[in-house]
């Protein structure tokens, strides 16, 4: 789709259709009654902040492509889902946009598309890569609902076969999606069943939330938690002072990650690279620590690494203090699995779907440690500094206060500001516990990223079985040799992992156990 042609497609007044579509199309808003006078939702704020930001994941498959069985799959599950069968519609006086439920023809939004298959031959990992990168370079229309499966039907080394599903991030974030994907999916092992969920978090309330001690712990655990909140109190107040300040002057330094070119799209390759999962839980069990501290320390670990080898500084010793933006979900934690029974169960309606986000302005250290837990214990120290405060909150009623007074225009720009002020954006996602089916298809991995935030990386972290994907969408300008840095998270995992090895042996041997 060329540029004369997008912007004729973003112009072009929105048309609701609300009638049933013919060929591969399915209904939409049928059985009458209430359903088929659904009212329009309003869009909320948080996904009209997320106009240009778009969510990509790259699912391989075990077996090629049964297009039959793909397309009923995708046409009997997302009908659960109303964003996936609505549109934005603006008023003509210029109103806020409302969802309005539309007709949707599988045709617009299943993608074979044509590509060299003697380049396919020859690389076919490259072809994949060099395919999704460029979906960042196309618009999508926004005539239609904003989803789409581009299917790459030819095996490379990780796969039998590759499906890029684009979304709009106004469409949901990663908790919503991740629940739509578990609610789609059966177990490889049993397609009779549901797969297994991921076990419940220890932690029931709010990672700021302060539990009140029992009266047996006596009067000084009381007086702790009464303390926990003056300094839940004063850590508030100085991440909101950072905040602001970071929305108008407070920059990161100029490094290898910071983006170069502001204000000047660049395109985003996608890369992924699988570590084991069963050594990121060894270094979180050895450390005492959560599986978000261990990738924190690996993302500290593989940066620095990368930094010093590329950089040519010889100052080890320095430590660059740089920060990322980490999206929080504010959904209670135990979300993911009530939404799922909700939609297994028929009550789809009951899901609170769309964008459910707060923010955290988490620091990241550039430095080398000659003990790698160092890495993850200065993780831990950040993380859990973090969790002491009600930032993650304040940022998010910030961004709807901002958008209700001001408008779109000024709220996106603070927004794009603050996050141009940063240098990283970091996410992690639990997913599946078993390997899983989608639309009848056996699924080997899972790699979630997007493209949007005006960030030279982002890194993305999901699970999925025993594999734990790192994810990154870099500036392909800037990070031609993004593949060495993906070396750089497996190798800083290794040796983080030989490290916790080696304190587990000195303690052995300090206790005097065989």
């Amino acid at each position: 789709m060329d540029a004369a042609v997008a912007t004729a497609l973003r112009k072009r007044q929105l048309t609701v259709r609300t009638t049933c579509s013919n060929g591969d199309g399915f209904r939409v808003g049928d059985g009458g009654g209430d359903k088929a006078a659904t009212p329009a939702e309003p869009v909320s704020p948080s996904a009209r902040l997320m106009e240009n930001f778009y969510i990509v994941v790259v699912i391989g498959i075990d077996t090629p492509v049964n297009d039959p069985v793909a397309r009923a799959g995708i046409a009997a599950q997302l009908t659960r889902y109303p964003r996936f069968r609505s549109i934005q519609v603006t008023d003509g006086d210029g109103g806020n946009p409302r969802w309005v439920r539309t007709t949707v023809n599988l045709d617009d939004h299943i993608i074979y598309p044509e590509l060299d298959m003697d380049a396919v031959a020859a690389d076919p990992d490259k072809v994949v890569e060099d395919y999704v990168a460029s979906l960042s370079t196309k618009p999508m229309d926004e005539c239609r609902p904003l989803w789409e499966f581009h299917v790459l039907d030819f095996p490379t080394s990780e796969a039998a076969a590759t499906t890029a599903i684009r979304v709009h991030h106004s469409l949901g974030d990663g908790m919503s999606l991740l629940t739509l994907l578990m609610a789609c999916t059966r177990s490889a092992a049993d397609p009779t069943r549901f797969p297994a969920m991921p076990p419940l978090p220890t932690r029931t309330g709010e990672i700021y939330s302060r539990p009140r001690p029992p009266a047996s712990a006596g009067v000084l655990a009381f007086a702790a938690w009464v303390w926990s909140f003056f300094v839940l109190a004063w850590h508030t107040v100085v991440d909101v002072a950072s905040f602001f300040a970071t929305t108008m002057f407070l920059k990161d330094p100029h490094t290898l990650f910071k983006r170069v070119k502001h204000g000047e799209f660049q395109r985003k390759r996608i890369v992924h690279r699988g570590l084991s999962l069963d050594d990121v839980k060894f270094v979180k069990n050895a450390m005492n620590c959560t599986v978000n501290d261990v990738l924190v320390g690996i993302t500290y670990c593989a940066l620095s690494q990368y930094y010093f080898r590329k950089s040519g500084d010889t100052d080890t010793d320095k430590d660059i203090r740089l920060r990322s933006i980490l999206l929080v979900n504010l959904r209670p934690t135990t979300s993911l699995h009530a939404y799922v029974d909700m939609i297994n169960s028929g009550r789809e309606d009951e899901v609170k779907w769309g964008n459910a986000l707060g923010f955290i302005i988490l620091p990241f250290f550039i430095g080398m440690h000659k003990d790698p837990l160092d890495y993850v214990r200065k993780a831990k120290k950040v993380v859990d500094r973090k969790k002491s405060s009600l930032e993650v909150v304040f940022t998010h009623l910030a961004a709807e206060l901002i958008l209700k007074l001001f408008g779109l225009k000024a709220a996106a720009a603070i927004f794009h500001r603050m996050i141009s002020h940063t240098t990283i954006s970091f996410s992690n996602m639990i997913g599946p516990v078993e390997q899983v089916e989608f639309c009848g298809h056996p699924v080997v991995f899972i790699a979630p990223s997007g493209y949007g935030p005006p960030e030279a990386l982002t890194v993305n972290y999901q699970s999925y079985a025993n594999t734990m994907m790192v994810n990154l969408a870099v500036d392909e300008a800037q990070f031609p040799d993004c593949h060495e840095l993906l070396d750089d998270f497996a190798e800083s995992l290794r040796q983080i992992k030989d490290a916790a090895l080696s304190l587990g042996k000195h303690h052995t041997k300090a206790s005097g156990t065989t």
